[in-house]
């Protein structure tokens, strides 16, 4: 059913032919399985059966409940729970089945004269145990092979498409931080503005949710940290955490009343159309006192010395040590990425459908970086009990070196 189709044909009265649902175009997706089908050849597999939601709705355009089969010499087979009519108009492969349970698959494989595979590929840095048994069961002559890595490399550099999405992300997260900002005022409780700036994004069109590829890990728009919980760790590999709201959710915002003449950082991730962009800028109402804005300029003399050599071609790793020589040159090694002690080993994460891509300007990530790929640089400089400051731009590498997706001014928003 084609996307006209289903708005013809649809129970919703409301919706109309017109309607746009931003499909990914068949020409991303063909480009990406092709691509796909050559890590699959170099690795000698066979066949991936891909289950992860954003790695299906990467290589298919729709996130709607199924796996993806993709023989090596075949056609990719899309099997969809529910709903298959929302797949066919939003999908751009040819073959979309409707199924009950992954048990039907080998039965369906047979209906396409496609013989078992020898080796099949697994998504095995994020499937459960559980769910791989069972496959193993569903195929006892296969061999199954980790496959996540040809995935992840295939993800890490954005097309020209997913480049426009990101910059759409960032466009609306500079409305929402100078939108924001009006909102802001003493006594206002740190949930309650992070609330405020959820609402502006809403209202510009960015879908609210963060996702990574983790397990027990959650992404939030809403890490708004004023004063004394900038200096407050938690179970996030971040340089701050936040004190939360309850044991239950540790991180990010809390009730405390923000006050004036201190730090507030405020780190506010947006997404559209799956594509995210994540940015930090650090608030005050009044005066910002000199020890906190001194600071603050070393992080952006941080952030400006490892943009000034980002390219294709360097190094990972020398970008993140780049910017730990460069914060203890300005005097700021104890506190640079965290507390004494509790220091992140990380400056810059790739994102695009996540917030976790590669590459990371990290310890031990020594391999290059691309032109295509995107990541948030974000140096934050931390004091235990008192607060913390800090500078995130999401970045995307191109030929000559880099450009902004994050478009929002560098600068200490004072109110």
């Amino acid at each position: 059913m084609k996307q006209n189709d289903y708005f013809q044909k649809s129970q919703y009265p409301f919706l109309s032919a017109s309607f746009d649902l931003h499909n990914t175009p068949p020409g991303e997706i063909d480009y990406r399985i092709k691509h796909l089908k050559k890590g699959m050849m170099d690795r000698g597999l066979d066949a991936l059966l891909i289950i992860q939601k954003m790695d299906v709705y990467y290589f298919s355009g729709t996130t709607q409940d199924g796996v993806l089969f993709v023989p090596v010499d075949h056609q990719p087979i899309l099997f969809v729970k529910r709903e298959i009519c929302r797949a066919e108009a939003e999908s751009a492969l040819d073959t979309i089945i409707e199924f009950q349970s992954i048990k039907e698959i080998p039965k369906r494989l047979d209906d396409f004269n496609l013989p078992s595979p020898k080796t099949i590929g697994l998504e095995l840095d994020v499937l459960p145990a559980n769910d791989y048994f069972k496959i193993k069961k569903l195929f006892p002559p296969s061999r199954l092979s980790d496959a996540s890595k040809i995935i992840r490399d295939i993800r890490k550099t954005k097309s020209p498409y997913e480049l426009e999405c990101m910059k759409n992300a960032g466009r609306i997260g500079e409305r929402t931080y100078v939108e924001g900002i009006k909102h802001l005022k003493e006594g206002i409780s740190e949930i309650e503005f992070g609330g405020m700036l959820e609402r502006e994004a809403k209202k510009l069109g960015s879908e609210g949710l963060l996702r990574v590829r983790s397990m027990n890990y959650e992404a939030y728009s809403w890490h708004i940290l004023a004063g004394p919980t900038g200096g407050i760790v938690s179970q996030s590999d971040s340089p701050m955490g936040g004190l939360g709201l309850s044991p239950a959710f540790p991180v990010g915002a809390s009730r405390r009343p923000i006050q004036a003449n201190e730090p507030i950082v405020v780190d506010f991730g947006t997404c559209s159309q799956g594509y995210q962009a994540d940015e930090t800028r650090t608030f005050c109402i009044g005066e910002l006192p000199k020890k906190f804005l001194d600071a603050y300029e070393a992080c952006d003399e941080i952030h400006n010395a490892v943009l000034s050599e980002t390219r294709p071609g360097v190094h990972c790793e020398y970008l993140f040590e780049l910017s730990v020589k460069t914060a203890k040159k300005l005097g700021y090694e104890e506190n640079y990425l965290g507390p004494p002690g509790l220091q992140t080993r990380f400056v810059g994460h790739g994102i695009g459908l996540e917030l976790n891509e590669f590459p990371f300007l990290a310890k031990g990530h020594s391999y290059e970086l691309e032109e295509g790929m995107t990541f948030a640089l974000e140096p934050k400089i931390v004091f235990p009990g008192e607060g913390a400051v800090g500078i995130e731009n999401t970045v995307y590498v191109n030929r000559d070196g880099y450009e902004f997706v994050t478009p929002l001014e560098n600068r200490l928003f004072v109110v």
